[in-house]
């Protein structure tokens, strides 16, 4: 061994003793989450509790400052702990939002979606029941002990699934559905249901590790109040509640996911067009393209179908995506003409446009730039 790395023995011989004790410490956190899982539990506790997150963070970053430990780096380190802690939170018995288990029915069972809310159902205490395309004949048999059914299956299905069930519900039965879009499920929904009828939109993938800090948002339709026991058995999973009016909800995802959805096909379309093969492009890649390229390509790793559901969801976002084709050759023009001075025009009218929320997306895409870096590079 070189003379150099041996007087480096000894500080690396600690450093490793260190990253021992670190683990052991990690190990006793793990093992006393668990006594806090129980307590959440047994007292009807949600698994993410915002406020009590905050103020351990903030306590965590003073204690850092005075021991000479950069804050940022400090509550980078915390909230991985607290993340690790919720998703064993996630693999236990969740605290349950009534007093008796209700009885909920998810058709489209089978999916992704319906797999991940039945089996966190049935953690919770809830008796949970699955009916896709083999098994529609229990629907009858169950329908009078049912508190709520919510519809998760493909969009260009759901409305015609909701036709299925007319008549066949009791009254006090909660209708609800899983789509991204709200305005047509619930009308669809409202004419074939006379019971509570309830918009629902999990903002998240059935690939999450569990449902702390994901976001439902919950359009009331008929009778909201009666699914108050189900939004709140939502929040007691940890997850973030929206309550939003169904065409508002629609206008913004027609931007959300119809426009962005299909960039995404042009971005990849065209690197398929051109022979970019997408690892070539990660060696030549900044940390922001990567991260772009990476978001691009998640997609590509998902159905054709579902996509295809969502971009051609309805003539709305159907228009809009027409609007901004118009909108593309105006600024393709700008290239074609050589136009630097206007493509600066547009470029500060969009500045002046975003206004404050510039700075925020610089900041906060600065910190997903780095840790992606940190941990891929």
């Amino acid at each position: 061994m070189p003379h150099r790395h041996k007087e480096l023995q000894d500080s690396r011989k600690r450093i490793d003793e260190i990253d021992e004790q670190i683990l052991d410490l990690l190990a006793e956190r793990a093992a006393t989450v668990k006594q806090v899982i129980k307590s959440k539990v047994e007292n009807q506790l949600p698994v993410f509790v915002p406020q009590r997150e905050q103020e351990k963070a903030d306590a965590f970053k003073a204690l850092a400052v005075k021991r000479g430990i950069k804050p940022e780096w400090a509550e980078d380190f915390l909230r991985l702990i607290m993340s690790s802690s919720r998703d064993s939170q996630s693999q236990a018995k969740f605290p349950i939002a009534t007093e008796e288990p209700k009885h909920i029915l998810y058709i489209g069972g089978e999916g992704g979606m319906g797999k991940l809310y039945k089996r966190i159902t049935e953690q919770t205490g809830h008796l949970a029941y699955s009916i896709d395309k083999s098994n529609w004949y229990e629907l009858d048999e169950l329908a009078d002990k049912l508190d709520m059914v919510i519809i998760t299956v493909p969009i260009n299905v759901t409305e015609g699934v909701i036709e299925r069930l007319k008549g066949r519900l009791s009254e006090k039965t909660i209708l609800a559905d899983f789509t991204s879009n709200k305005s047509k499920p619930i009308q669809a929904m409202l004419d074939a249901h006379s019971g509570p009828v309830l918009g629902l939109h999990p903002m998240h993938g059935p690939d999450v590790e569990n449902l702390s800090k994901q976001l439902m948002v919950v359009c009331n339709a008929r009778q909201g109040e009666q699914a108050d026991w189900f939004v709140k058995q939502c929040e007691l999973w940890g997850m973030r509640i929206i309550q939003a009016d169904p065409a508002k909800h629609d206008h913004v995802m027609h931007l959300v996911q119809g426009l962005r959805h299909f960039v995404a096909l042009l971005h990849g379309s065209f690197m398929k067009e051109y022979d970019l093969k997408p690892a070539d492009m990660v060696d030549y890649s900044s940390p922001i393209y990567r991260a772009e390229l990476m978001m691009t390509g998640r997609i590509f790793a998902q159905s054709a179908e579902l996509y295809a559901d969502i971009v051609f969801a309805d003539e709305e976002r159907r228009e809009l995506l027409t609007n901004f084709f118009e909108h593309h050759q105006k600024l393709a023009d700008l290239v074609r003409d050589n136009d630097r001075e206007g493509f600066i025009r547009e470029f500060e009218g969009v500045t002046d446009f975003f206004g404050k929320f510039a700075t925020q997306a610089l900041q906060e895409s600065g910190y997903l730039i780095n840790r992606l870096a940190d941990r891929f590079a």
